[in-house]
């Protein structure tokens, strides 16, 4: 996919615009998740880091598009909605399979001289790692059962048939992107990269957590945290904290 063929203000949303900010933060959303998961965040790290979450086709405004069900193509076209936005320094930050898809945007972006001051990994296993989990070939009520026992949907996608039709094509397709990902033998990023990861995930033990350190010569540190696979959601301060001290540079 060419520069040409991605619309940025589509892709990315600028809730709390800080032009003058001296960090951007590029935040890549869960499964089945919109940009505006982020907006708590980008609300506390305004205006010290302006915080640009992405929009994946096929949710909110971008409900009549096609869900990209690649990694790979996913992380192309997010690359080039980026460029325009990294004129000063940046990190980048995903949570599960955002997470996965920010590894492979970090490394297409340092492939062009675009390396971020830091990779957030949240509530994700290294992409090295083999998983077992086929969630994208379940039927309706299985992929139901999986969000579940993840404790991070809006109770209302349980009850309302309806919306269960404009979701579940999406949280599928989401799934056999991250599902069908393969990490290449010995790929890494060239920024130092901070992993989070929820004590009760039931999802991502803290070991495969930590695994994020074969993938980062410049070093990883670990931050365990109490909660689930959507911990961040229970921990705002303490995280944009960790952001905001890890990002900035030191008065």
């Amino acid at each position: 996919m060419n520069q040409t063929e991605v619309d940025h203000d589509t892709w990315i949303r600028r809730y709390h615009p800080a032009p003058d900010t001296a960090v951007r933060l590029v935040a890549l959303p869960h499964a089945g998740g919109a940009a505006t998961w982020y907006r708590p965040f980008s609300a506390a790290l305004t205006p010290d880091v302006e915080v640009l979450p992405v929009q994946y086709p096929g949710r909110q405004d971008r409900r009549r598009e096609e869900v990209i069900t690649d990694v790979h193509d996913l992380a192309d076209a997010i690359t080039e909605a980026l460029i325009p936005y990294l004129d000063r320094p940046f990190a980048v930050f995903g949570h599960s399979m955002g997470a996965t898809v920010g590894f492979e945007t970090v490394r297409r972006l340092q492939a062009r001289g675009l390396t971020p001051l830091r990779f957030f990994a949240s509530g994700r296993p290294a992409p090295s790692l083999d998983r077992d989990h086929l969630v994208h070939r379940l039927d309706d009520a299985g992929v139901l059962a999986e969000l579940r026992t993840l404790s991070g949907t809006d109770p209302l996608l349980f009850e309302d048939e309806e919306l269960q039709q404009l979701m579940l094509p999406v949280v599928r397709g989401d799934y056999r992107a991250v599902e069908t990902y393969r990490c290449a033998p010995g790929a890494t990023v060239d920024c130092p990269v901070t992993v989070l990861v929820g004590d009760s995930d039931p999802r991502v033990s803290v070991d495969s957590a930590a695994a994020w350190s074969r993938h980062a010569p410049a070093g990883a540190d670990l931050h365990v945290f109490s909660g689930g696979h959507f911990f961040p959601a229970d921990h705002q301060e303490a995280i944009t904290a960790l952001v905001r001290d890890t990002v900035l540079p030191a008065p």
